[in-house]
């Protein structure tokens, strides 16, 4: 009775706490932190004030310690908010109060030279393919649906949220998280899939090989192993000794459980939107399948001719063209689902 009791109270200093002196960024987004025993959940509301009261839109970033703020060495801070600067922010603003959850043991705002090319947070700039070891431990999908539950649950108390409403949508492993949350939480009530894999994460590795393997990029010889190198991998992440000496094996764990028949115990409108060039999501085509078969009429799908992961149109090779980016086209036919 006590913890509830402090639970009550803390939820009750924090809102006051905002309701009188919010904490805004770069004069976008106003900043909330929830203090948990061994966690703090930093999110952000893309705006800079609570007087219009709105359903919430929650966006689950995809993966890598990502920040939501950049700090350059010269140049202004700007907000990188996991993807969402792609977005038409206006268009989603006004149905919607737009939220970011910070990556786990990620700073929300970090500069420039603690980014690798990748813009991932690294504590040393002589190591840019070394996360923090916090990060890594946390990187894993219970974790990241126990964070946005918190978020959600604190939302859900506020003068300025619309409950009749709620809208999750994540890219690439958000989508993963996105999926957990709306299977256990009765409150969500449109579902959005950006680049996901229905059959988890592990798999994309060993179609890559396979397909190397048919246009000669390598051998069969060749592919055997690294495919045998992966089943080993996955044994290993189910092997304590093993996560205990190589922490990256507690996310691939996590994450390369099939999300397939999560999805088909939803039943809220769901939309899944993909890229036709991305391999990660290329096993949607087969989704449609196991909704008929489970006479289940709730997805709607779009794939996107000549795009990839991240929307970005590829060329005659390939290769992605990052001059040519679909993301807000993407998003805002999805938005203007979610109204319909």
């Amino acid at each position: 009775m006590k913890k509830v009791q402090k639970t009550i109270i803390l939820l009750f200093l924090v809102q006051i706490c905002f309701g009188q002196n919010l904490n805004i960024i770069n004069n976008e987004a106003i900043l909330f932190s929830l203090k948990q025993k061994k966690d703090t959940i930093d999110f952000i509301l893309v705006d800079t004030k609570t007087d219009e009261k709105k359903p919430i839109f929650l966006f689950c970033q995809g993966s890598l310690p990502m920040p939501l703020f950049i700090k350059p060495e010269k140049e202004d801070m700007w907000m990188f908010g996991g993807g969402i600067t792609n977005f038409d922010i206006n268009e989603i603003k006004k149905y919607y109060h737009l939220i970011v959850i910070s990556m786990p043991k990620t700073p929300v705002i970090v500069n420039e030279k603690n980014l690798n090319e990748s813009y991932c947070y690294i504590p040393s700039s002589n190591k840019p393919d070394e996360f923090d070891q916090e990060y890594v431990k946390s990187d894993y999908l219970e974790n990241y649906e126990k964070r946005a539950k918190e978020v959600l649950k604190f939302l859900k108390k506020q003068k300025w949220v619309d409950n009749s409403k709620l809208i999750v949508a994540g890219h690439s492993q958000g989508s993963k998280v996105a999926t957990v949350l709306t299977l256990n939480n009765k409150n969500v009530t449109h579902l959005g899939l950006f680049g996901a894999n229905p059959f988890g994460r592990i798999d994309q590795r060993i179609r890559e090989y396979r397909k190397k393997a048919d246009i000669k990029e390598m051998t069969w010889e060749e592919a055997d192993e690294r495919t045998e190198n992966t089943y080993q991998m996955l044994r290993d992440s189910y092997n304590i000794d093993k996560i205990n000496k190589e922490l990256d094996l507690i996310a691939w764990k996590s994450f390369s459980k099939p999300f397939i028949n999560d999805w088909l115990q939803i039943k809220i409108p769901t939309y899944l939107a993909y890229g036709s060039h991305d391999i990660a999501s290329e096993l949607c085509d087969l989704v449609p399948l196991f909704y008929i078969q489970n006479s289940k009429t709730n997805l709607t799908y779009k794939r996107y001719p000549n795009l990839e992961h991240n929307f970005f149109e590829v060329d005659e090779n390939g290769k992605a063209n990052y001059d040519k980016e679909h993301w807000i086209e993407v998003m805002n036919e999805f938005v203007k689902w979610t109204i319909k």
